[in-house]
């Protein structure tokens, strides 16, 4: 008895949006509507070929009148129950119990009538040995075949069976329920794959939905503090009466939020990707305009050769939370610090290090917030890390983010 149940895709659709079933088979799926029950059905009435030989023993005239409408009840009786195991079993939950009944009715059936009406009646019991593979848990499917087979190869004996209709019928109903326990198993494997590609898409999603987050926390934290900052100059500047000098704060809030909106449509798409230099000049206008001195060695924009996109890119990412975290939180900070070195881990490792210090009040109490925290999950996606605390002789605030590099071949520094 197979589970295979037509399948359904997610682009599958008919006209007015309806959903499109197709005739394609698909194991272990469940079953959707009635017309995927019928074509199951008809799939599995394939199989009563096999039960010729009671239909001929019932119509060869070997028994009497009696006999044979007690057969036919039974032939009826059974197929019954083998047929609404198959439609029931589709339509209920994998824990449904109800289906036990109905084998152990196709196993008393095959007993009574192979011992009433003759060895042709033998072939019941391969049936009874798949529905015994399918509805034992997959443990105990192979054992319930393996009884299965002992009791039909013990009736088979009890009714002194003709030894070529034995080994015609018994060795069937054994190799049957094998076949279908390999087939529950595979089926299950198949679930459990499907299972599996679900939950791998569900966090490629959060995934996702986290990078678009950080990356939207990060630009736009920048643009907006360089915003309002340029925004508060500008009411200075017309509140002194100076038109042309809060013209170009004006343009340069038009050009950073245009400038915003580019990144933002970056990001969505996934391509946005900032490098240090860019950064660099781009940390030097918002400085400017909080009145801090920007401080940055040659050596940032040099940069480290061998130095892989992605932790160059997490690099200028650190660059940029730095400098927000100055213009938002720096109040009183004169001059940022920006530098660049590498560095050798005990096991060997090397790391290209970017430091960034202010003079201001320092990191204070509060516990680190989004955009240091997404700053840290970049940073692990390449391998690196993230060290914050006070800055020189207890005062300012240093950020040092290290990644590493592994395309480097230079020889390490001397024990």
């Amino acid at each position: 008895m197979s589970t295979s149940l037509p399948a359904r895709h997610p682009d599958d659709h008919g006209e007015g949006g309806q959903e499109h079933v197709p005739y394609v088979n698909f194991p272990g799926a469940a079953v959707q509507n009635r017309r995927q029950l019928l074509v199951k059905l008809a799939w599995m009435s394939l199989w009563m070929i096999y039960l010729v030989y009671p239909v001929k023993d019932l119509t060869g005239g070997t028994h009497g009148t009696a006999a044979t409408g007690v057969g036919w009840v039974a032939l009826a009786v059974f197929l019954a129950a083998y047929l609404s195991l198959v439609a029931l079993r589709s339509t209920r939950p994998a824990d449904w119990h109800g289906k036990y009944p109905f084998v152990a009715l196709m196993l008393v059936l095959a007993v009574a009538t192979s011992f009433g009406l003759g060895e042709a009646w033998l072939t019941l019991f391969t049936y009874a040995s798949v529905c015994v593979a399918i509805v034992l848990p997959p443990r105990l499917g192979l054992r319930g075949v393996g009884v299965t087979t002992a009791l039909a190869l013990a009736v088979a004996l009890l009714i002194r069976a003709d030894p070529d209709t034995l080994a015609a019928i018994i060795l069937p109903c054994f190799l049957g329920g094998l076949a279908m326990t390999g087939l529950q198993r595979l089926i299950a494997t198949m679930q459990e794959l499907r299972e599996a590609r679900a939950a791998v898409a569900h966090l490629a999603a959060s995934e996702e939905r986290l990078r678009l987050a950080r990356d939207l926390h990060d630009l736009l934290g920048h643009s907006l503090s360089l915003i309002t900052l340029k925004s508060e100059l500008a009411g200075r500047f017309l509140d002194q009466d100076k038109q042309e000098a809060a013209r170009a704060q004006v343009a340069d809030i038009e050009s950073v939020a245009r400038q915003s909106l580019v990144d933002v449509r970056e990001a969505v798409s996934g391509f946005r990707r900032p490098t240090l230099p860019v950064e660099l000049a781009a940390a030097r206008t918002a400085l400017a305009a909080a009145q801090v001195t920007l401080e940055a060695a040659p050596s940032v924009l040099d940069g480290w050769p061998g130095l892989g996109p992605d932790e160059s890119g997490v690099l200028a990412w650190a660059l940029r939370e730095a400098v927000t975290n100055v213009v938002r939180h720096g109040e009183g900070a004169t001059v940022c610090t920006v530098g660049a070195d590498r560095t050798w881990e005990g096991d060997g490792e090397r790391y290209a290090v970017l430091e960034i210090t202010d003079n201001g009040p320092g990191p204070g109490k509060s516990g680190p917030g989004n955009g240091l925290s997404g700053l840290e999950e970049r940073l692990a996606l390449v391998g690196g890390r993230l060290e914050t605390g006070p800055g020189a002789r207890g005062r300012g605030f240093r950020l040092r983010a290290l990644v590493p590099l592994r395309t480097v071949s230079e020889p390490s520094p001397p024990a």
